[in-house]
C-alpha cells in the first residue's frame, strides 16, 4: 500500500469515527443553551467522544493533519497566522465537536465560532520542581486559547497524559490559568481517560496540571509513546529513540525536528503498560550494537524544547535488530519490537527531503541580521570557503554599524546561490550554534 493510499484509508476511518457522534448531539435552538447539549443525548455524546479520544489515541497515527480539526461536517482548516509565535486561526462554522487530532485539543460550541490558538512552555511558567507545599507535574501541553464569542464554546477538552489507574485521585487534576495576576487554578467540571473538561470556559494560556501533597510518596503512571526513528545512509545506518509521555503535539514537534535531518519514523507499538513518571528505563538490542545513552527517564519537556534520546549505528544493517526497554528498578520488559532491513528500505524510499541550510538563512534573513554574534569568525570562514573575497570582506567590515554589516554580508552571500548560503549556514552552526537551534524550534 502506498502513501497516498494510507491516507486515504485513515482519513477515512475518522469519517467513521465521526458519524458514531449523534447527530443531534448540539441542538440548533439557540433560546437556552442548557438545553442544547442535557439530557441522555448529552451524555451518549460523551460516552462517544470519550470512545473516539481512546481509539485515535492507541491508534498512534504518524499522519493526522496539522492544519485541520476533524468535525461534525467534515474537516475544518487551521490558518497559520504567525508563524514566529506558533499561532493558528480558525473557525468552527456550526454547532458540535470539534477536535485538533494532531494536539488532541477539543472542543463542543453551540453555534459558529472563531478560534485562535497558541502554544506556551511550562518552564517559562512555573517551576516544576518541589514548591514549598505541594508538588506540581505538568500533565499535558500548554494551550494559548481565545475564541469569539467566547460564550459560544460550551466545553474545550484539555489533553493529558495521565493514566488513571492505581492511586491516582481525579481531585488532583487542576486547570491552570496563567494570566496577568499570575497563576490561577480551577477544577475541571470532569476528567476523563485522556483530557480533562472545563465547561463554559473563559480563556487564557492553559493546560492540565497534576497536584500532589508534599511528602506522598506515590507512582505515578502516564500513558508515553516510543518513538523510533532512523537516518538512512549507504554505510551506516543511525537510529534515534525517544521514551516520551502520550503528548500528540510533543510527538508531532519531535517528528519535525527529526524530519529536518531527514529522520524517517518507524511505526512501533506503544509500550506495554503505563509507565512511571520519573521512572529510569534501560534501552537494549540483540546485536550488541552501543547504544548512547542506555538509560532514558521518563520525563516531560514542554514541546519545542531540547527532547532526550538515545541513540546507535547498525552499519548497513544486514540482519533484523530486536530493542527492548526494561524498567531499571523492577527488570520487567515494558517495550519491544523488531526492525529489518526491509522496514528501512521501505522507509527510506519515502524519506523526507534533506534540510536546507539555505532555506534556513532565506527564511530567517531578518532574525540572523540582528542577532549573528561572532561576525568576524563566519567573515573568515567564508573566505576560506571561497565564498567571499578579500575586497567583498573589506566592504563588509568598512559598513558603518553592526547591524548594516550583517545586512550586507547576508544579502552579498543570497546573492552567490545555495552553495554560498549553505556554506553560511555551516559557519553560524558551529559559531553560534545556541542562535541556530533557537530559530530553527521557532519555526517548528
Amino acid at each position: 500500500m502506498d502513501k497516498k493510499e494510507c491516507h486515504e484509508e485513515s482519513s477515512s476511518s475518522d469519517e467513521e469515527l465521526w458519524r458514531r457522534i449523534p447527530t443531534s448531539s448540539v441542538s440548533e435552538d439557540q433560546e437556552s443553551s442548557e438545553e442544547q447539549v442535557s439530557g441522555a443525548v448529552y451524555s451518549e455524546m460523551h460516552q462517544m467522544i470519550s470512545s473516539i479520544y481512546a481509539e485515535l489515541h492507541f491508534m498512534f497515527k504518524q499522519d493526522y493533519k496539522y492544519d485541520q480539526f476533524l468535525g461534525p461536517e467534515g474537516n475544518v482548516d487551521v490558518e497559520l497566522i504567525n508563524k514566529s509565535a506558533n499561532k493558528y486561526s480558525l473557525r468552527f462554522p456550526t454547532a458540535g465537536w470539534y477536535l485538533w487530532s494532531a494536539t488532541g485539543l477539543g472542543f463542543v460550541v453551540r453555534d459558529a465560532v472563531t478560534v485562535t490558538i497558541g502554544f506556551g512552555s511550562w518552564s517559562q511558567h512555573l517551576a516544576l520542581d518541589l514548591q514549598h507545599h505541594e508538588q506540581w507535574l505538568a500533565a499535558g501541553p500548554l494551550f494559548a486559547v481565545t475564541a469569539e464569542p467566547e460564550e459560544a464554546v460550551a466545553e474545550i477538552h484539555l489533553p493529558h497524559f495521565i493514566s488513571l489507574q492505581g492511586e491516582v485521585d481525579v481531585s488532583w487534576f487542576l486547570v491552570a490559568h496563567f494570566k496577568d495576576e499570575g497563576m490561577v487554578l480551577q477544577r475541571p467540571s470532569r476528567v476523563e481517560p485522556f483530557y480533562a473538561v472545563l465547561d463554559n470556559p473563559s480563556f487564557s494560556l492553559m493546560g492540565i496540571l497534576l497536584r500532589i501533597a508534599r511528602g506522598t510518596r506515590l507512582s505515578i503512571p502516564i500513558t508515553s509513546n516510543t518513538l523510533l526513528y532512523f537516518h538512512p545512509h549507504p554505510e551506516d545506518i543511525k537510529f534515534h529513540l525517544y521514551l516520551v509521555p502520550s503528548d500528540a503535539l510533543l510527538t508531532k514537534m519531535i517528528d519535525d525536528e527529526e524530519e529536518r535531518f531527514c529522520g524517517v519514523r518507524l511505526q512501533t507499538s506503544p509500550s506495554m503498560q503505563p509507565l512511571t513518571f520519573g521512572a529510569h528505563y534501560i534501552v537494549s538490542n540483540s546485536a550488541h550494537l552501543e547504544i548512547i545513552p542506555t538509560e532514558l527517564k521518563l520525563s516531560y519537556r514542554s514541546p519545542g524544547e531540547i527532547q532526550p534520546f538515545s541513540k546507535f549505528n547498525a552499519g548497513q544493517m544486514k540482519e533484523p535488530i530486536q530493542l527492548e526497554i526494561t524498567d531499571k528498578r523492577h527488570g520487567t520488559l515494558v517495550w519491544k519490537t523488531v526492525v529489518k532491513p526491509v522496514d528501512i528500505q521501505l522507509g527510506a524510499a519515502s524519506a523526507p527531503r534533506t534540510f536546507s541550510g539555505a532555506a534556513f538563512v532565506r527564511e530567517n534573513h531578518r532574525q540572523l541580521q540582528a542577532r549573528i554574534g561572532d561576525l568576524k569568525g563566519v567573515l573568515d570562514d567564508l573566505q576560506d570557503n571561497e565564498v567571499l573575497s578579500e575586497n567583498e570582506k573589506e566592504l563588509v567590515e568598512q559598513a558603518k554599524t553592526r547591524q548594516s554589516k550583517t545586512d550586507a554580508l547576508l544579502s552579498m552571500v543570497e546573492k552567490k546561490g545555495d552553495r554560498a548560503l549553505e556554506l553560511l549556514f555551516r559557519s553560524l552552526s558551529e559559531r553560534d550554534p545556541y542562535l541556530v537551534s533557537y530559530l530553527r524550534q521557532q519555526s517548528l
